[in-house]
């Protein structure tokens, strides 16, 4: 662990330089960025941890799952498209994630950039909408988990109600022992996410090039059914409905990759995190073209959009019978893949409900750290944990329990549409503060030379996905106003939408609160703290080469499994 130096007084904030508003010097306290021993994480994240977190928060069962809806909806070139689109559009908000953290890997994470690079209200509605996202989806997953154990054990014989207990007491407990537990848990689910995903993409290139049953498939569905569908049925035709069964599979692609920027909350407890988190945020675009664009493409080559078996996997809620992957299998007549990868489903939706927890816990502390939330969830353990930011998101994932009743379901598939609007808003978020952080450093002459990683395409593309952003929050649920209606339409409109107002109020409700104003460009703090990071970057560096002499041969990760990631 690396000690940090400073004051350690818990309450060593209250002395905020009246000008910035986040620098004192005799406290030595900058704002989001913990010194103290009472409210610091510790760095006890190594670099094959974040790079495995980095994977793992790209692959979730929005990917073997969601994806099924979208084909039967859309067709083969339509989610290939979307779901390209969608990646590039991500890769592009790490990248600028990745710049600002790489310059200031700062406790609060990328609220605390936005407070300072851009403006103190940005920060304070973009951490509130991503806490409120993820103890949303945390009972969500656990939801889901007891669901897709109904697989195999009915809910009739066992109440699901134990099942969510007994993965919420695993949740809490593996959070609860400490960063490092937590790292090397999530390495392994993280690794085993891996080699799931490239198992399904060599089953369906085996099915597509007929090596499973003898039958090679290659682009057979795509031309009968055919690759592209209009939507919706009886409304669109032609060209335009085309175009809009694909636009409509935009929302199931944006939901596949939410969680993608969860590296950039663990900026605060990374190990020489101006290394390891660009890195892991230069290999996304790598891994969003092999785990995504081509697992869609290969199932695309295997099933059917209109495939009888594909409209009854749609019916499912959740695990193995919702899974287009198991349907691709028994068209190929490959059996018991079901119960396997029901198996891996659990295991998938365990672990994203464990560092959904972990998100929303370091979430609420980094608010805590900016000034945005009461300071006792600043408040850290002797192991570095934020233990009451941890107890306040626990309470929220017994909402879990909601559905021990049968009719809760249709809710917490309402909740899943919330998330993904407050997911795209933090992408906005995070694209709005890197412009602005762009526009800073050119007025104050920090070249990109200067900088440890830029984003490869700069402010531009920053500019490029924000509009994207936009164009999908605001047309994302457009279907709801073919026959507004109906209820379900209705209600769909609310959970879909209601995100952007209380975003916006979130905002402008903080300014009229506070009186906060936008950061100028030529008065933009780029160095507040950064002696602090450049001095434990140093530490680690010497302790590093310290231990350089004891494992001069590199370990087994190391020389056979890292350069694969």
């Amino acid at each position: 662990m690396i000690h940090r130096t400073g004051s350690s007084s818990p309450d060593a904030g209250h002395g905020f330089n009246e000008k910035h508003g986040d620098y004192d010097a005799e406290t030595t306290y900058v704002r989001g960025i913990e010194t103290s021993a009472e409210t610091a994480l510790h760095r006890g994240l190594k670099a094959r941890h974040i790079t495995m977190i980095a994977i793992g928060g790209a692959i979730g069962t929005g990917l073997i799952i969601g994806t099924g809806k979208a084909l039967a909806q859309a067709g083969p070139g339509s989610i290939l498209i979307s779901y390209s689109i969608v990646g590039f559009m991500v890769f592009l908000v790490m990248a600028a994630l990745g710049e600002m953290a790489a310059w200031l890997p700062m406790s609060a994470g990328f609220t605390g950039y936005a407070s300072r690079f851009c403006d103190p209200s940005l920060g304070f509605a973009l951490g509130w909408t991503y806490w409120c996202k993820y103890i949303i989806v945390t009972p969500n997953q656990l939801t889901a988990a007891a669901l897709v154990i109904q697989f195999w054990v009915p809910r009739n014989v066992v109440n699901p109600g134990v099942f969510i207990t007994i993965f919420l007491i695993l949740i809490v407990t593996i959070n609860y022992f400490g960063i490092r537990f937590f790292g090397e848990f999530e390495f392994w689910l993280s690794s085993f996410k891996v080699i799931v995903i490239v198992g399904v993409i060599l089953l369906c290139l085996c099915i597509a090039t007929g090596a499973a049953d003898g039958v090679p498939r290659g682009f057979t569905y795509w031309n009968d059914p055919g690759a592209f569908v209009a939507y919706p049925p009886g409304v669109g035709s032609g060209a335009s409905g085309r175009f809009a069964g694909l636009w409509s599979t935009m929302v199931t692609a944006t939901f596949a990759y939410l969680g993608t920027e969860l590296v950039g909350v663990t900026v605060g407890e990374a190990q020489n995190p101006r290394k390891t988190v660009p890195r892991a945020i230069k290999l996304t675009f790598y891994r969003i073209v092999f785990f995504y664009v081509i697992s869609i493409f290969l199932l695309g080559m295997c099933v059917p959009y209109n495939s009888p078996k594909l409209a009854f996997a749609l019916k499912a809620t959740t695990g193995a019978s919702a899974s287009p992957f198991v349907v691709a299998s028994q068209l190929a007549n490959i059996a018991y893949l079901d119960h396997i990868l029901n198996a891996c489903i659990l295991v998938f939706v365990f672990s994203a409900a464990n560092s959904d927890l972990y998100i929303a816990s370091r979430t609420l502390y980094g608010l805590a750290s900016d000034g945005s939330a009461p300071a006792i969830f600043r408040k850290t353990d002797k192991k570095g944990l934020p233990i009451y930011a941890l107890g306040a998101s626990t309470l929220f994932a017994l909402l879990a329990y909601l559905n021990v009743a049968d009719d809760s379901k249709v809710v917490f598939g309402y909740f899943v549409n919330l998330t993904t609007i407050f997911g795209i808003l933090s992408w906005i978020s995070i694209l709005v503060t890197h412009i602005w952080f762009v526009r800073g450093r050119r007025a104050q002459g920090l070249a990109d030379s200067d900088m440890p990683y830029t984003a490869p395409l700069g402010i531009w593309g920053s500019y490029g996905a924000l509009f994207m952003c936009v164009i999908v929050a605001l047309t994302k649920n457009y279907d709801v106003f073919f026959d507004f209606s109906l209820k379900t339409n209705q209600i769909t409109f609310v959970t879909a939408y209601i995100g952007i107002p209380v975003y916006l109020i979130l905002i402008f409700g903080h300014k009229l609160w506070t009186k906060s104003k936008g950061v100028k460009p030529h008065e933009m703090d780029f160095y507040s703290g950064k002696d602090i990071i450049d001095r434990e970057e140093a530490e680690f560096l010497a302790q590093k080469e310290a231990k350089a002499e004891k494992s001069a041969g590199g370990s087994f990760y190391k020389k056979w499994i890292s350069w694969l990631l």
